[in-house]
């Protein structure tokens, strides 16, 4: 595949690295200061940039019919508006908060795992998320879909950032150096702690299921999620 990367720092520059061992082309690479590269040529594109560029970046991509997949968080207020877009055009899209395989394996299990949960009132649920201290947006966008995840089957009316408020779901965020993502959920009650924890060790987890949603979205039309990625049932 050609591939066009809108957002090129770490970890565009971790999947050009994959891609290239995995006999795709980077055509196209763009920061907000400069470009490299002819973006018409790509085939697919790769948007992992910041919240202030990322509408911009996708819309560009639709607009152009390429199609394109999201790893950026923290514009998801305009989402909708991609959505809308995609259909317009008749193209391809798909965010996902986080496109690690292993991330997404532990949605699943999070939400079975709320399910389960959901009758023992004794134990009281919350999120951690610890991240590197670069990262702008706060909780992250991962800890946001587990944080969804978890209110499907839980009494809580809503999730708030560093609340104490017994009615919301409590996700705690810390920024610590070096740190490529870690997520923790605790169910506490008096007696015990039951505690599920994903812990990213590199960016190439990301990166290549960032290669993997654009070689399953290539040649396919309309809006994907990483559950039809890796053919996870609901």
């Amino acid at each position: 595949m050609k591939i066009a990367l809108l957002g090129y720092g770490k970890m565009g520059k971790t999947i050009e690295k994959l891609a290239l061992e995995k006999g795709h082309s980077v055509v196209f690479k763009s920061t907000s200061e400069s470009s490299e590269g002819n973006f018409e040529d790509a085939e697919v594109a790769i948007e992992f940039s910041s919240p202030e560029a990322a509408v911009a970046n996708i819309s560009k991509a639709l607009e152009a019919e390429i199609p394109v997949i999201s790893g950026t968080t923290g514009w998801l207020e305009k989402y909708s508006e991609m959505v809308k877009l995609c259909e317009k055009r008749n193209g391809s899209f798909i965010y996902a908060s986080n496109f690690s395989v292993g991330v997404n394996l532990f949605f699943s299990i999070n939400e079975y795992a709320a399910k389960l949960m959901k009758p023992w009132k004794a134990y009281n649920v919350s999120v951690e998320e610890i991240h590197h201290l670069q990262k702008k947006d706060a909780p992250s966008g991962t800890a946001i879909t587990i944080a969804e995840g978890i209110l499907k089957y839980s009494d809580k009316q809503d999730w708030k950032l560093n609340t104490s408020d017994k009615e919301s779901l409590n996700i705690t965020a810390k920024r610590e150096e070096d740190v490529k993502g870690t997520h923790i959920v605790s169910y506490d009650s008096s007696i015990d702690t039951i505690l599920l924890k994903h812990e990213a060790h590199s960016r190439e987890g990301f990166a290549l299921g960032a290669i993997l949603a654009v070689e399953f979205l290539k040649d396919k039309k309309g809006i994907f999620t990483m559950k039809d990625v890796l053919g996870i049932e609901d």
